[in-house]
């Protein structure tokens, strides 16, 4: 198989992953506390009333945090059965069934936050998505991007070779075995510094939060470029 229809068959495992998940998804415990601190930091940069993309919804966890700052909120997501439980709560102002690699919002948002979703998206796409973001972004806009990292070495390796070795096309950091929603991305560091800065964003903030001894979330305020 060529990496091209494996991205292809992941993603779309992934969106069904969710699709199953969904109805139960807000028992998971999710967002933490540091995602909702973020997610306020990100609404105070927003003038009164104004427009949020969470870009994916998911279920509209951060819905009501949203409107009770004062604001609105547009969610879209790839998942229909995501957006159907995002739906019933009844407070976004729209809902649009697309991926963050069909994003093409243009200067649109006063805010943008992408929170448990990067992981979801292939090296190959991390620049095109971030450009999406971007261009999605009222100029000067702020963006909250989580970026799930994980610290154990020797497991990156051994999910890399046996990906390889039941022959499928796959690069350092990729997984699709245990609870990873058919697919997930463990970029480093530096590289997602490196997506930042061609995409036009700049880091204002950052905050690395360990979950447990083997993965953690690094959390990002960013600032679309200014007209």
């Amino acid at each position: 198989m060529d990496r091209t229809t494996w991205l292809a068959s992941r993603q779309a495992a992934t969106r069904a992953d969710y699709d199953v998940e969904a109805s139960g998804y807000d028992s998971d415990g999710y967002p933490d506390e540091a995602q909702r601190r973020f997610v306020d930091r990100l609404l105070e940069t927003c003038p009164p009333g104004g427009l949020v993309l969470d870009a994916p919804c998911g279920t509209g966890k951060y819905f009501g945090q949203v409107t009770a700052a004062g604001h609105r909120v547009v969610g879209i997501d790839q998942s229909s059965g995501m957006l159907a439980e995002a739906r019933a709560k009844g407070i976004a102002t729209s809902l649009e069934q697309v991926s963050l690699q069909e994003l093409d919002a243009r200067h649109a948002f006063d805010a943008v936050m992408t929170v448990d979703a990067m992981e979801n998206v292939s090296p190959e796409d991390w620049p095109r998505v971030l450009e999406n973001l971007a261009r999605a972004a009222r100029p000067g806009a702020c963006l909250y991007l989580t970026v799930e990292e994980r610290t154990d070495e020797a497991a990156i390796d051994d999910a890399l070779a046996s990906l390889v070795a039941a022959g499928a096309p796959a690069v350092r950091g990729e997984v699709v075995e245990g609870d990873v929603a058919g697919y997930h991305y463990y970029p480093a560091r530096d590289a997602v510094l490196r997506w930042f800065g061609a995409a036009g964003l700049d880091v204002l903030t950052e905050e690395y939060v360990q979950a447990d001894a083997e993965w953690g979330y690094r959390h990002f305020l960013l600032r679309a470029a200014r007209a």
